[in-house]
């Protein structure tokens, strides 16, 4: 019972302390945000863009910065502000989903079409195998027979 009263007392120590932690904000920063948003003019990354509009844009996400705002909330600013092309990755709604799932389908397709091939590769062997028969040199002509019982017969089996 006293255990228990003390694993109580102690969560109820420890909580307000996990509320609190999980309720800090990251703050967000610009080489975070730079990687994941695109220059508007030349359609490249921000932090390797070197073009004007580039720069307005690095100047309006420090001042976002600046007025404490998260990476999501700077992120949906440049969206008002630029457009929804400003962003590296396509929204995940609507027909940009098609983005996501293509090269998940094709990538599954691939390695089902290779595990097919083998299959059929592995099936045609088999066969072979079966047909010739696995008897120790029956299928051979009679030439073939003499040379490879002349050669085994050099070995001390």
């Amino acid at each position: 019972m006293r255990r228990a009263a003390a694993a109580t007392l102690l969560l109820l120590v420890l909580w307000p302390a996990a509320v609190a932690g999980a309720a800090v904000k990251i703050r967000a920063n610009l080489p975070d945000i730079e990687d994941e948003v695109m220059c508007v003019e030349c359609g490249t990354a921000l932090n390797v863009s070197q073009a004007p509009s580039a720069d307005r844009e690095r100047a309006l996400i420090r001042r976002l910065i600046a007025r404490g705002m998260t990476k999501q909330q700077i992120k949906a600013e440049l969206v008002v502000e630029y457009g929804s092309n400003v962003l590296g990755e396509p929204p995940d709604k609507g027909f940009n989903i098609a983005v996501w799932l293509v090269p998940v389908v094709l990538a599954a397709a691939a390695i089902a079409g290779v595990w097919t091939t083998v299959r059929r590769w592995r099936r045609v062997t088999d066969d072979e195998r079966e047909a010739a028969g696995d008897d120790d040199g029956e299928g051979l002509d009679a030439d073939d027979r003499r040379r490879l019982e002349r050669d085994m017969a050099g070995y001390d089996l």
